[in-house]
């Protein structure tokens, strides 16, 4: 099963351009746009004009991008300047949130803007930023150490540098590794946002360009994976080689924490209650009721008019408690006040069950859109009794607050006619 950790490991792949940039040179293009003049912004920030003017050549040259045009009444941002500025503000709202979360009782520091920028200077790098965040995750500098490649007194350093800047102690030192406090796992989770606002640059300049390029972490949820999701990335990654497309596979709570992070852009599958997903904004696609499937030549398979009495007692291979489908198919035989199976097996993991089901006189409930391709061939075959009750929204989940990127977009468009295309019939 993929884990917070794991999903940290394998988001450094996603975002090796993002971690090369320089986060205080990020911080003087800001000030640079904010005023329009080297000079102000040098006077702003307390710098002489050429160190100004040698930190957003740097940026520029390592987004590959002018941001400005040079100008003998000052420097206007052109089209690139505009996107990274965008970018570059929900970075420093970032910290901001931070510093003020870093603040006893919740309160705002007397200086929030200023605070914020020096936390963001003591951070100096994309690269400290995913350090940190990392840390929190794994627990383990040695580990963090070897996945970055750098050295555990490096980010020791870094530990102590923000737990003196920011007056709080971040982490907690043991045997067997460090643990975050509150204060450490808050500032992880600002950083793990700012990385995605970092990680969307790429795609939001390859877009004025004309082309879609970039990175897309999408939560595949079960049902999205056999037919929706995959389809929707071929067609996109046809046309747009250069886009990459990674899919995390996770329970929902796990993917709606990385969600609200930053970690995943999307997720992809059976949508929540609305009480459940207060910072997210869902988008219904279709709405797909589950079927009773088992394997062809099965004693039921043949049989009309199948009574519930008769699959109550039948063997069943059932997803986990608590998941949507198991929930659905425990209200369908509640509402004819009949108990819910006791499933021989749980599982969440879709070949097991493919398994099971084709080696076994058991009964599963699950979207027919799941098992499409053994239901097309005949392994697998859908029961004549339609579940009263097992119907459920399948849908887009996104941070309600997130800026997606044009990668982001383009897939979601996919997805959209993948749905429109493959969505199941009545």
């Amino acid at each position: 099963m993929v884990t917070p950790k794991s999903i940290a490991c394998k988001k450094r792949s996603d975002t090796g351009a993002a971690l090369q940039l320089n986060l205080r040179h990020l911080q003087v293009f800001s000030a640079v746009a904010s005023t329009g003049s080297v000079s102000q912004a040098a006077d702003g920030l307390f710098r002489v004009p050429s160190a100004v003017t040698r930190a957003v050549a740097g940026l520029e040259s390592s987004l590959g991008v002018a941001l400005f045009e040079r100008k003998a009444r000052g420097m206007l941002l052109n089209a690139y300047g505009q996107a990274v500025r965008i970018r570059a503000h929900r970075i420093e709202q970032e910290f901001a949130v931070a510093c003020q979360e870093l603040t006893d009782g919740g309160e705002a520091p007397a200086q929030p803007v200023l605070e914020a920028r020096g936390l963001l200077a003591s951070m100096f790098s994309a690269r400290r930023l995913a350090l940190f965040a990392s840390l929190s995750e794994m627990h383990n500098m040695p580990a963090v150490a070897a996945a970055f490649g750098v050295t555990q007194p490096a980010i020791s350093a870094l530990v102590r540098e923000l737990e003196n800047r920011t007056g709080r102690v971040l982490y907690i030192r043991c045997a067997s590794g460090v643990t975050p406090t509150r204060a450490g796992s808050q500032l992880a989770f600002r950083c793990r946002r700012a990385l995605s606002e970092l990680r969307s640059i790429e795609s939001d300049l390859a877009a004025l360009r004309g082309a879609v390029e970039g990175s897309v972490v999408v939560g595949a949820l079960p049902l999205s994976r056999t037919l929706i999701l995959p389809t929707a990335i071929a067609s996109l990654i046809k046309h747009h080689a250069q886009l990459r497309v990674r899919t995390v596979e996770s329970p929902y709570e796990v993917l709606a924490a990385a969600l609200r992070s930053g970690d995943v852009d999307f997720i992809l599958g059976a949508l929540r209650p609305a009480e459940e997903a207060r910072d997210f904004v869902e988008e219904a696609l279709f709405e797909d009721r589950m079927a009773l499937i088992v394997r062809a030549g099965h004693p039921l398979a043949d049989l009309k008019r199948i009574g519930l009495h008769k699959l109550q007692r039948a063997q069943w291979a059932l997803s986990r408690p608590g998941s949507p489908s198991r929930d659905l198919l425990d209200r369908a035989f509640q509402a004819s006040g009949i108990p819910p199976p006791v499933p021989s097996v749980e599982t969440g993991d879709l070949a097991l069950l493919r398994g099971v089901l084709t080696q076994s006189d058991m009964v599963t409930a699950i979207s027919a859109h799941q098992l499409h391709w053994e239901i097309e061939r005949g392994t697998l075959v859908v029961l004549d009794h339609p579940l009263h009750c097992a119907a459920r929204q399948i849908g887009i989940t996104l941070r309600r607050s997130a800026l997606p990127s044009p990668a982001v977009h383009a897939l979601l468009q996919a997805v959209r006619e993948a749905a429109r295309t493959l969505r199941p019939r009545p």
